[in-house]
């Protein structure tokens, strides 16, 4: 497990801990009982376009730490800021949202930490005979993880984790945990969901590596006659993406006025706009004329995930058209399937007719 990572850490890595973010918890092995501790700094994680892996190397410091005394020192931890969340379906710029936020000044961003992937997995466990932890210890570790990503910087005013897009069905159990955080929800509509699946290069892997754990999250606690993943179009896999993490999202709005729903589409349309509001709901200040500087600036024109390429005004447009022809019949097989879903369940139905609308 992470065969390239220089584990010869600094003595001070352990005591920065409770004090700093420079002592990051990367990572959690659920079976041994450990987290990865990486040492981090203001510069790396504005970086940083996803917190998983992708951020270790061989020059990396950092060390595996005793779960009890990660906690413990959870326990201790100073200079806590106010935990927010975006959360979010997949392709829909949770990463621009995140790193506009940066900009507003004032905010840590924590993209994707990889420990929230192995919360979710934990909590999907928790009912059943397979899970390795009480559900004490299941919330003892969610507080842990709050705790720590609370800690910030001299400049920080909040901490703002943007999960992966899975991992939006913890949502309803981290704003539970936290009572003081807020949520953001992106979204879209079903159709321009699917034309966006179906037209990235790697679609078909993408779409048939996800299916299993997208259709064991649609069937849990569901009677529905649905075909087997192998039986599935790749416009039906791209709709059973869209459906289970619209289900996710439905459960995380029972927070009510805590969570913000955004549209993909309405927000690319006034991003001076949508990023005030999404300040305001997170209890951030905002300044007009920064917010008009923002969304005018290079942030948009760049792709969010590699800030180092451009995307010019116009790319998502056209590639979207792209897929809509080159995708029709697919596209067209997806909603289908929705619909004859929605057929078979209240729920589904309401979240079709929202996502249709």
């Amino acid at each position: 497990m992470h065969a390239g990572l220089s584990t010869t850490a600094k003595p001070d890595l352990k005591a920065l801990l409770p004090t700093s973010p420079d002592a990051y918890p990367q990572a959690v092995d659920l079976v041994r009982g450990l987290v990865l501790i990486v040492r981090m700094n203001e510069a790396a994680y504005r970086a940083a376009s996803f917190l998983d892996d992708r951020i270790l190397g061989p020059a990396t410091e950092g060390a595996w730490m005793a779960g009890s005394a990660v906690t413990q020192a959870a326990r201790q931890a100073t200079s806590c800021k106010p935990v927010h969340f975006v959360f979010h379906t997949g392709h829909v710029g949770s990463t621009l949202l995140s790193r506009l936020l940066d900009e507003a000044g004032g905010v840590l961003g924590l993209r994707e930490p990889l420990p929230l992937r192995t919360l979710a997995d934990a909590l999907d466990a928790l009912a059943s005979p397979a899970s390795l932890l009480a559900e004490p210890q299941f919330d003892s570790l969610l507080d842990t993880f709050l705790r720590l990503w609370g800690r910030g910087y001299a400049s920080t005013r909040a901490v703002v984790v943007k999960a992966t897009s899975s991992a939006g069905r913890l949502a309803g159990r981290l704003l539970a945990a936290s009572p003081a955080s807020r949520a953001v929800y992106l979204h879209l509509k079903a159709e321009p969901y699917l034309a966006t699946l179906l037209g990235g290069a790697n679609s078909a892997t993408d779409l048939r590596g996800h299916g299993p754990g997208r259709m064991r999250r649609l069937l849990a606690g569901r009677d529905l006659a649905v075909a087997p993943l192998y039986a599935l179009s790749p416009g039906e896999l791209a709709a059973l993406g869209w459906l289970v993490e619209g289900l996710a999202r439905a459960d995380a709005e029972a927070a009510g006025e805590r969570v913000l729903a955004l549209d993909f589409d309405a927000f690319l349309a006034d991003v001076a706009g949508d990023l005030g509001r999404v300040l305001a709901h997170l209890g951030l200040p905002r300044d007009e004329a920064l917010l008009r500087a923002i969304a005018d600036g290079p942030v948009p024109r760049h792709y969010s995930k590699a800030p180092e390429l451009p995307f010019p005004p116009g790319e998502r447009a056209a590639r979207l058209a792209e897929s809509r022809r080159d995708n029709r019949n697919e596209i067209g097989s997806g909603l289908a399937w929705l619909e004859r879903l929605a057929r078979a369940d209240e729920r589904i139905a309401a979240i079709v007719a929202a996502g249709a609308a």
